[in-house]
């Protein structure tokens, strides 16, 4: 009886001793995985231990040029190099959230591009901050963005409109009606494009203000700006007409005031918004859905000096998100274009040919 009793007290103190020193296992720490973000639309997911929806994109490209150089005449690769190759990589970042003033959104596009064995490197393309219906920062020239650029074409600006290659620091101001009218204000501070620098040199802005109605039908739209170095003005104007769901057509016409002949070869008193050659320029085209997986573009252009621009491809969309696109192009140059093309080339007019590989994602 006694050894019994020893024995169990021994075993109470021995277990005590050993839960004294046991471990203890901390609580796991709750998982957060990433949420979806619907409110804004397709990949967009909310950034881990925030409010604040986040998306992801951009695109990988490579093209292949060949012929002759239909914005300049002479060969597309320079010297006597009738092809180019070209590949492009464009991150783009965007980022939401609601707040008591509307939506807060940031944005930043990136491009990175390697020609022909040259790195280029990589540029700002867009970057810009908006809340209720002003933007700030650096975007592509709203002369040209504001009506939707011209057709969905690889080389639409031959005869130039404002097109993405050209962006600048900005401040600007969109209603938006809800019954698909929207207007907008803006000042711009230019930028240097094409060996010209259209860069205000004082306090005042480069101005500019539009206006648009959409519909089921298609779209009119119009805008004017005020360039305030040159102290002209550029006027363009745009209507879409969606016959089906499967064509489309449109047509755009720009006019600038005292535009200088000469300015082509002195590279001189050219207007931010009149970057074409003349008083005045058209635009216009079609798209034609063929197949479930091809469409069909077409664009033509000319200026007042004189340069007709045509251009024809093919959309086609391999596998969801693989676009091949075969495209080709002619131009007859005229007045100081066409000067240079004979200077070139010996040419008044070039046929040129753009086949582009392009992942979007």
């Amino acid at each position: 009886m006694r050894r019994s009793f020893s024995t169990a007290a021994l075993f109470v103190l021995t277990t005590g001793a050993f839960a004294a020193d046991a471990l203890v296992v901390a609580e796991p720490e709750p998982v957060e995985y990433v949420r979806v973000c619907d409110a804004y639309g397709a990949g967009f997911f909310y950034i881990p231990g925030t409010e604040t929806c986040l998306k992801l994109g951009g695109y990988l490209r490579f093209e292949v040029a060949g012929g002759d150089n239909v914005y300049t005449g002479g060969h597309v690769g320079g010297e006597n190099d009738t092809w180019y190759a070209r590949t492009r990589a464009e991150l783009r970042f965007d980022a939401r959230a609601e707040t008591e003033l509307g939506t807060l959104r940031s944005y930043i596009d990136s491009r990175f591009q390697y020609t022909n064995g040259d790195d280029a490197g990589g540029i700002l393309h867009q970057a810009f901050i908006e809340l209720g219906g002003f933007q700030i920062g650096v975007n592509d020239v709203i002369f040209g963005s504001w009506l939707g650029y011209a057709g969905n074409i690889i080389r639409d600006d031959v005869i130039q409109y404002g097109a993405d290659s050209m962006s600048s620091n900005a401040v600007s101001y969109t209603y938006k009606a809800g019954n698909g009218f929207s207007a907008i204000i803006a000042a711009e501070q230019g930028s240097e494009t094409n060996g010209y620098d259209y860069v205000i040199d004082d306090y005042m802005p480069h101005v500019l203000a539009g206006v648009k109605y959409e519909q089921s039908w298609g779209k009119i739209a119009g805008v004017v700006g005020y360039d305030s170095v040159q102290e002209d003005i550029g006027v363009k104007a745009r209507l879409d007409f969606n016959f089906t769901d499967a064509l489309s057509a449109w047509i755009m016409g720009g006019y600038q005031s005292d535009y200088d002949e000469d300015s082509f070869i002195t590279n001189q008193n050219r207007n931010w918004y009149g970057p074409w050659e003349g008083d005045w320029a058209a635009w216009g085209g079609f798209a034609a859905k063929v197949t479930d997986k091809a469409t069909i573009n077409a664009q033509a252009a000319y200026e007042e000096q004189g340069t007709w621009a045509l251009a024809l491809n093919v959309n086609y969309e391999l596998v969801p998100g693989l676009m091949i696109r075969p495209e080709v192009n002619y131009t007859k140059f005229g007045g100081g274009r066409k000067e240079e093309a004979l200077l070139e080339s010996g040419e008044d007019d070039a046929v040129g040919a753009i086949l582009r590989f392009q992942r979007n994602f």
